[in-house]
């Protein structure tokens, strides 16, 4: 059983491209350390260090609409509600509140994601 590493979302507001048409409907993958590391490298963050999440955004977004690319320049377009949108969905994703382990039943071997503590402690 593989566990999920891509996410669908829809924004509240959605990207307008210059066509006219909104996007609201994509895909993100859960974050990698050179998707967080990578983006230090780039001129823009170091010379403000709030543009990390446009470069971050750009690299986990997987699908907007009919885009046929997600780049530093979508996301700079986007509101900013679907921007903080997008934030908090990256770290709900990444930070795994509820992350969910394989298991299998003893008695009846059917198999099923379980809620995984941290913090459970294992007691032999």
């Amino acid at each position: 059983m593989a566990f999920k590493t891509e996410y669908e979302f829809e924004l509240p507001r959605g990207f307008e491209d210059s066509s006219g048409n909104i996007h609201k409907k994509g895909v993100m993958r859960l974050a990698t350390a050179a998707d967080e590391i990578l983006p230090m490298r780039d001129q823009r963050v170091q010379a403000n260090p709030q543009y990390h999440i446009v470069i971050l955004l750009s690299r986990v977004i997987t699908r907007l609409g009919d885009l046929p690319m997600i780049d530093a320049k979508v996301i700079e377009n986007l509101f900013i509600l679907d921007l903080e949108f997008l934030k908090d969905f990256y770290n709900r994703i990444n930070e795994g509140e509820n992350p969910e382990w394989p298991a299998r039943c003893p008695k009846c071997e059917h198999e099923f994601m379980a809620p995984f503590p941290f913090g459970f402690k294992r007691e032999d």
